[in-house]
């Protein structure tokens, strides 16, 4: 079964604003849309330092409140 993850081609990556990052000044961490927040999540907490791992939390709760958050 084939997973529905988030793919950017460069030509797009580059097109995507600054502001659309969780860090900007890396350009890391496409944050663009829910796919790739939840992508910039799952990524950041495989191999991400514990500042990043931090502001990229912080940049999707901020853009996207309701992902990371269980209904539980």
């Amino acid at each position: 079964m084939r997973c529905n993850v988030a793919k950017l081609s460069t030509e797009a990556r580059n097109a995507i604003p600054a502001k659309s990052f969780a860090e900007p000044d890396k350009r890391k961490y496409p944050i663009e849309n829910k796919a790739h927040a939840r992508n910039a999540l799952s990524r950041v907490s495989q191999s991400g330092t514990p500042a990043e791992k931090a502001k990229v939390r912080a940049a999707v709760k901020k853009k996207f409140p309701g992902i990371g958050k269980s209904d539980k």
